[in-house]
């Protein structure tokens, strides 16, 4: 038995089964297919930026890598060798993991001083000395509550750290938008200044007199030091890190604050036409940014160091801000590219024993990276298989 045809509607074409819901010959058919091509056009332009955004940056990596393996065979070193030892430092063990896993949680919070200001198309690169400052600030806090409970110092620690760290980095934030004072240059000069302070402060008033061959100044106490992860020799300062980059990415990309940021990055005068308050925003976004990397630092005294001595300046602030350049400034780009930058400054030592290499050489990478990152920066948006909708 053959199935009756459906009425043809005007304008419209022969059904000889189901109606379909999407006949793109009926206006109500032409609408829908009018909305589904936008959205898939959006997705596809969406998908190939996602795509585009961590293809260039793993292209910038490898080159980096490449070169480097070329400058290390320049001195007769197999550059196969290399990249499995920096591999075996790096994730060959689960030693390995741990010291990459230790070293990547100052990363992330130094990265997210550069990267939060960089919505507001800010460039600071004074983590370092956010680091150092919130190391003291978290060490002298210590010291005066000696004796109160362990929790009660370990708090205190936190907040002043942040808060000072906070504060320096708000100094170069305000600088720059009610002064017109470079926010980088500031930025990089206030590293030099927190130096100066640790030095005089660590080697004059704050010093410990049984500290004869290294400055430092006293143990803030064994009860006082940030324990390790269950069943790891990772400290707690790796989850600090993780909640603090996530608790960014939701400050910056799912609130209104955030938003108003973005949209004073972008245009600072379209933002003020309406009605943005730039300044305020810029003070709190810095010492948003401050605090993370002053937070850094006290974990580096309450988990690591026990005390605040030279050791502190093992430049983790400038590493992080090629950990926020090779993310993108997004906060969580940022966890699994400190993971990657933390394992290569971990395979230092490897390289060093087995190679002969100098511990250093690792710096010599990461400004390969550094300036390979750079150069990408050029390529966004020339190729067009990121962007398929696109006409030539």
């Amino acid at each position: 038995m053959t199935p009756t045809p459906l009425p043809i509607p005007e304008g419209g074409r022969e059904h000889t089964g189901i109606r379909s819901t999407t006949d793109v010959t009926s206006p109500a058919g032409a609408a829908v297919a009018g909305k589904v091509e936008p959205l898939r056009t959006i997705f596809t332009e969406r998908l190939g930026g996602a795509a585009e955004y961590i293809v260039i940056p793993a292209l910038a990596l490898v080159a980096a890598l490449i070169a480097f393996g070329i400058f290390v065979a320049l001195f007769g070193k197999n550059p196969l060798d290399l990249y499995f030892y920096m591999y075996q430092g790096a994730f060959g063990t689960w030693f390995s993991w741990q010291n990459t896993l230790t070293r990547a949680a100052p990363l992330i919070l130094t990265a997210l001083c550069t990267a939060l200001p960089a919505q507001l198309g800010l460039v600071i690169i004074g983590g370092e000395g956010a680091l150092l400052m919130g190391a003291l600030a978290a060490t002298s806090t210590a010291l005066l509550l000696q004796g109160a409970p362990p929790l009660v110092v370990q708090t205190g620690m936190a907040l002043a750290g942040m808060t000072v760290g906070g504060a320096w980095i708000a100094m170069s934030g305000g600088l720059q938008h009610y002064r017109g004072v470079n926010e980088t240059i500031s930025s990089l000069l206030l590293v030099y200044i927190a130096f100066a302070l640790l030095n005089h402060l660590v080697e004059g008033p704050m010093r410990d007199p049984a500290s004869l061959n290294k400055p430092s100044t006293s143990e803030i106490g064994a009860a006082n030091m940030i324990a390790t992860i269950p069943g790891t020799d990772v400290h707690w300062g790796l989850v600090f890190g993780i909640v603090a980059a996530i608790l960014a990415y939701l400050l910056i990309f799912h609130t209104t604050f955030g938003f108003a940021a973005r949209i004073a990055g972008g245009n600072v005068r379209a933002a003020k036409a309406v009605g943005l308050g730039v300044g305020r925003l810029v003070l709190i976004v810095c010492f948003l940014a401050g605090a993370a990397a002053g937070l850094a630092g006290m974990v580096e005294v309450a988990a690591v160091q026990g005390r605040t001595n030279a050791n502190l300046a093992a430049g983790y602030g400038f590493t992080g801000i090629l950990v926020a350049f090779l993310a993108r400034h997004n906060p969580l780009a940022i966890i699994p590219v400190a993971l990657l930058l933390g394992g290569i400054n971990a395979s230092g030592g490897l390289l060093q024993r087995r190679l002969g290499l100098p511990d250093a050489s690792v710096l010599v990478l990461q400004g390969m990276i550094f300036v390979a990152v750079l150069a990408s920066e050029t390529l966004y948006g020339r190729f067009r298989i990121f962007r398929p909708g696109a006409r030539a």
